[in-house]
This record gives structure tokens, C-alpha cells and sequence, in this order.
């Protein structure tokens, strides 16, 4: 019996990093547990974000403002009508932080996005703040989600291209938009879609499954350490667990510890792009899962 205890504690202080302390990156690295809460149909097919008491919903032309009910209170239809230097036609995932919507925005036909920007909307009006260049030289494509972390004044973009662009998260300074670098993704999830910063850890979808086949999609967590390259990736979530298998998108999270997931479902996708319906659907249908995190 003696024996086998003393086993036990070593498992547990391998699992913490030593018996000294625990790793904090190892220990936030472990899964949580999600508690489905409900389903709201949304008009948005790319992100969603919280802020005080209010849920924003990004389209690909769209921004949406609901309140804590899901009931709409403003919506901005033609959010590329003014304040742009180059064009732009598709709006990914989406942040909200001290007031201010951020949006990835980008020119994407066909699979192929030029014309990257960091767009500002004001979360009261849904109105354009400000666009800022991204860096060419940092080799992203494509631009499908964007986070604030507050804790260290940061904007991080993901990219859902092929190649080298989808390998990497891209790191901007949230007070200028300065370029910072970019980190490394071990090892890389396929097909992401959006990005989000919640206690310390950075959680990325992935489209990842095939609606074809019934299979789901996932989440994804990181942690990226100051002056890292590169950082570990470990799945985080299945969503298997929603209306219909379809198209993951954007993320988030609440103040009070639930996980927001925006997923599309009834259209076939080709290349980013909605190309005919499933049987039994004549439109997309856009559903953000709210769910209660339960570590």
C-alpha cells in the first residue's frame, strides 16, 4: 500500500512540474469542462464578442449589437462605406474591449485575402474609429480572427490560409498597432477561424471537421510565454454537441466563465465561401453555443 502511495505522489508532482510548485502554464494547459447552456440564432456568419452586459456579432459585411436577452439593438449593414483607404469585403472573428470592436478585415475572393487592416468600431455607434496596416513581412495572408489581451497591451491576429500564414499567431501593439512578432503554433490546427484571450491562455477554433461526414470541429488552447517563438497547441474541445455538424467560426468568452462558439450550419463551403445548401436547408443559419465552463 505504501508503495502505491508513493507512486501516486509521484504521478501528481510530475503532472505539476515538480513537487515544489505546479507549472502554471502546464496546469492552465488542462482541458475544462463545458456545460452546453442554450442556443441563439444570430444574423452574423464570422465572430461574436461580449463586452458589459452586451453580445457583438460579426457577418461577413455585418457588425451586430444584441443585448444580454439576444434581442437586437443596433446593426450596422454597410460597414465598409467609409474610412478606407483599400478595399475591403469580409470582416472574420472579432474582439470588443474598452468600448471598442476590433475587426480583422480583408479583401477575400475565392480563398485568397489581400488588403489586411486592424478596423476599430465604436461599440455604442457600430461605426468605423480608425484602420490600421498590417505588416506585409510577417508573411500573414489572411487575416480570420483578432484578440486583445489587456494584460500586457497586445492585438493578436490568426490566419486560416494554407502554408506558412495558418502556422503562426501575429502580434501587434494595442496602443500603436505596431508589429511585435509572431509566434509559432505546435503544432498547428487545421483550417483556423478565430481567436480569443481568457485567464492567461489564448483558445483558437478550428474548422477542422468534416460536415460531409459528420464530424466535428474543435477548440484549441495556448499559452504564449513573454519572448516566446513558438508554443504548444493541446485541443481543448469537441463540438459535438451542436444543432448540425457545419462551419466553425469565431469565439469568446463572459465575465462570468462561459465560452461562446459561433457556428454555421446548412451551407456547403468551398474554399471560405458558401456554395449551395444541404438537403432540408435553403439558407445558412448562424447559432452562437453558449456554454458554462466547469474546470
Amino acid at each position: 500500500m505504501l508503495k502505491k502511495l508513493l507512486l501516486l505522489c509521484l504521478a501528481a508532482c510530475l503532472l505539476l512540474g515538480g513537487c515544489g510548485k505546479a507549472n502554471p502554464s502546464e496546469a492552465q494547459l488542462m482541458q475544462n469542462t463545458y456545460r452546453l447552456l442554450s442556443a441563439h440564432e444570430v444574423a452574423g456568419r464570422q465572430g461574436v464578442a461580449y463586452e458589459n452586459g452586451c453580445y457583438y456579432v460579426s457577418g461577413s459585411t455585418t457588425l451586430t449589437k444584441y443585448d444580454k436577452g439576444w434581442n437586437v439593438l443596433c446593426e450596422n449593414t454597410q460597414p465598409f462605406a467609409v474610412g478606407y483607404e483599400r478595399e475591403v469585403n469580409h470582416i472574420g472573428d472579432i474582439d470588443v474591449y474598452n468600448g471598442e470592436i476590433y475587426c480583422g478585415v480583408e479583401l477575400f475572393l475565392d480563398g485568397v485575402a489581400k488588403n489586411i487592416q486592424i478596423a476599430v468600431y465604436d461599440a455604442e455607434t457600430l461605426t468605423l474609429k480608425r484602420a490600421l496596416p498590417f505588416e506585409p513581412e510577417s508573411g500573414q495572408t489572411e487575416c480570420a480572427g483578432i484578440a486583445v489581451n489587456p494584460d500586457n497591451g497586445t492585438v493578436w491576429m490568426c490566419s486560416w490560409a494554407d502554408g506558412d500564414s495558418g502556422r503562426y499567431l501575429y502580434k501587434y501593439d494595442l496602443a500603436t498597432g505596431a508589429y511585435l512578432g509572431k509566434v509559432h503554433l505546435h503544432a498547428v490546427p487545421q483550417w483556423i477561424q478565430g481567436v480569443a484571450y481568457h485567464d492567461g491562455a489564448y483558445y483558437l477554433t478550428a474548422d477542422d471537421g468534416d460536415a460531409d461526414f459528420d464530424e466535428p470541429d474543435h477548440v484549441y488552447k495556448t499559452i504564449i510565454e513573454d519572448g516566446a517563438t513558438h508554443c504548444k497547441v493541446t485541443e481543448e474541445k469537441t463540438l459535438d454537441d451542436v444543432t448540425k455538424q457545419g462551419e466553425i467560426e469565431g469565439l469568446c468568452f463572459t465575465d462570468d466563465s462561459r465560452l461562446l462558439v459561433l457556428y454555421n450550419r446548412g451551407a456547403h463551403i468551398v474554399r471560405g465561401m458558401p456554395v449551395g445548401f444541404y438537403d432540408g436547408y435553403d439558407k445558412e443559419i448562424h447559432e452562437v453555443f453558449e456554454y458554462q465552463i466547469e474546470r
